[in-house]
């Protein structure tokens, strides 16, 4: 058997006076794909570091192979020693590497290697860190949340890409579709230990609960055992002092397992506060543009949102996700066409930016307001402390600043703030950044008790396959389509994934600039036979909306699919038929009413 790549053994950290990690071990032999899964500030980027060489450790062993190459990704990648991108991208390579590769990689995502550091967003500088670190075709990849701050289109492409190269991996995500996709074997970090089982994502989380349901015996056990001592204490033979002391020294020792047996990992208790009943209708888009000089962002969207809605945004990053929230809340007013909001809203909203946090403040004055130890929650006040272990904070946290907290706690800490204000439209712009697999679990099921609305951007396919009952995609060049479903619905309606956004991408790169032929066709006059096609066109688009209607009105049946799936997939077949026919009729409508006004 061929000798590990990476392996640490009995690894051992203490940060102040609080052990991280205790006793972990990680192996990793060539070509394996490890998922490294945990609670946010359980120590896993830590151990990464730790395997990657760039942290020391109190104890343990950690052994490299000898002339294997290894690049590791860490969460925030920094570019500001170098000119531009390219040049921090070549910096990574090796005296045998391949420069064509990084121009390559580069394309593939979408940077030039022109890009100054200083001018780069989050997921630019994480597209540039990934070219680095893939570029050289390492023996061993170490990355820590490769799909944060990437859209959908990267992070499809970023699991091809890796499913492709013969490196040795070991990951850090929360993102679920991700690590069902490329995991083979996972490592639990758990309380400063690791437990290993080589299984992929699918079947992590029953393992995990069982090991935690042995847990929960032994511990019910134990307490048995003390009643037991105790009973024998108050009862028993009091004349042989000796084997007395000797059995209460015992008890005392068992009060102390018992005391420092953390089995209990804790859970998030997320509980709305909701505000009075909004109106049936929440959101009515009727035909709004928006255009950013040449780039139009939004073009003759129309769609409805209902009470009890659960709404996705999904699009690649510029798409106009932002700007298409904004419009949708009435931040920004449309240049054709209009938004109207339902009555009776109250919303409040989790910016992804975390914008909202003071990182000077600290996490008890945050969540007070600063002026008292107390919380105001449904109407009632609880103590901060309390408040704060509902989302896995410590007592001893209260005083920490904002700005040394974690990306998970800093998103814990954001909901937190979120649900303790009365509302029955929540807006949350990724709200999955940085959140750990049980957060995310009891977000997901919090938002499925939600009785309001929700609208939800978010490039997590697993989160809107479990929490939308539609999604609008971007489709290019500001066209907007809503589909009924998910994620993965909607990517069986629409017939295709991410190719179309790439097949568009190509096709700008390739084509001349030109105005649109709408625009360019307006000059010439509208012959009556365009003119009875025209009328023809508005009573064809309200019957295709119509029978729309009526089979979003069929999906929307509770359990349709799994009472009848047959019927349930007739439907949706159906309803996407549909969708191309209205699009182009849409379509072919426009440019014969600017023909008309021409």
């Amino acid at each position: 058997m061929a000798p590990p790549l990476l392996l640490l053994t009995d690894i051992s950290l203490t940060l102040g006076s609080v052990p991280l990690l205790e006793r972990a071990t990680l192996s990793v032999g060539a070509g394996e794909r490890i998922c490294l899964v945990g609670r946010n500030g359980s120590g896993k980027s830590t151990l990464l570091k730790i395997a990657s060489g760039e942290v020391p450790f109190d104890g343990g062993t950690r052994f490299f192979q000898p002339g294997a190459t290894m690049r590791y990704l860490p969460q925030e990648p920094d570019l500001s020693a170098y000119a531009d991108v390219m040049e921090y991208v070549l910096a990574g390579l090796g005296p045998n590497d391949d420069e064509y590769r990084v121009r390559y990689l580069l394309g593939e995502l979408g940077l030039s290697g022109a890009e100054k550091p200083s001018h780069l967003s989050g997921g630019e500088a994480r597209r540039a860190a990934l070219a680095r670190i893939l570029a050289p075709e390492p023996d061993l990849l170490l990355l820590d949340e490769p799909t944060n701050h990437l859209d959908l289109p990267a992070i499809e492409w970023l699991e091809g890409e890796l499913k492709s190269v013969s490196s040795g991996l070991v990951l850090i995500s929360h993102d679920r579709r991700f690590l069902e996709n490329l995991s083979r074997s996972m490592v639990w970090l758990d309380r400063g230990q690791t437990r290993r089982l080589d299984k992929s994502f699918a079947h992590f989380e029953a393992w995990r609960d069982e090991v935690l349901e042995q847990e929960e015996q032994e511990f019910h056990k134990l307490g048995r055992k003390i009643a037991r001592e105790e009973d024998w204490l108050r009862y028993g033979v009091t004349a042989r002092r000796k084997r007395n002391v000797k059995r209460l020294a015992g008890l005392h020792t068992l009060r102390a397992e018992r005391r420092n047996f953390t089995h209990k990992l804790g859970t998030a208790k997320l509980a709305t506060l909701d505000a009075a009943t909004s109106g049936r209708i929440v959101v009515d888009a009727d035909g709004i543009f928006k255009s950013f000089g040449e780039k139009q962002v939004v073009n003759n969207l129309t769609f409805r949102v209902l009470r009890g809605d659960r709404l996705g945004i999904v699009g690649p990053n510029g798409a106009g996700k932002s700007t298409l929230l904004k419009l949708i809340l009435g931040q920004m007013v449309p240049d054709f066409g209009a938004v109207k909001l339902g009555s009776a809203l109250d919303v409040v909203t989790l910016d992804q930016q975390r914008a909202d946090l003071n990182p000077a403040a600290s996490l008890a004055d945050t969540l007070t307001g600063g002026n008292s130890d107390q919380v105001v929650v449904g109407g009632q006040a609880r103590h901060v402390i309390g408040y704060m272990k509902d989302f896995l904070f410590k007592p001893e946290q209260a005083r920490t600043p904002v700005g040394t907290l974690s990306g998970g706690e800093r998103g814990r800490l954001l909901l937190a703030l979120a649900l303790t204000k009365p509302s029955n439209l929540l807006v949350l712009d990724e709200p999955t950044n940085d959140l750990d697999l049980e957060t995310l679990d009891l977000l997901q099921e919090m938002l499925g008790d939600y009785p309001g609305t929700v609208i939800v951007v978010s490039h997590d396919r697993d989160f809107l396959d479990r929490v939308c009952t539609s999604v609008l995609m971007f489709e290019g060049r500001g066209r907007w389509v809503e589909y009924a479903g998910g994620y993965s619905d909607m990517l069986a309606q629409r017939g295709a994934g991410i190719e179309v956004v790439k097949a568009e991408k190509a096709e700008k790169r390739t084509a001349p600039k030109q105005a649109p032929a709408v625009i360019a066709s307006a000059k010439t006059k509208i012959s009556f036979k365009e003119q009875h096609e025209l009328k023809q066109l508005n009573g064809d688009i309200a019957k295709l909306q119509l029978q729309m209607a009526q089979l979003e009105d069929i999906l929307a049946t509770p359990d349709l699919y799994t009472k009848d799936p047959k019927k349930f997939a007739q439907a949706t077949a159906a309803l996407a038929d549909l969708h191309a026919k209205l699009e182009k009729a849409e379509e072919r409508w426009l440019e014969l009413e600017m023909l008309k006004e021409g």
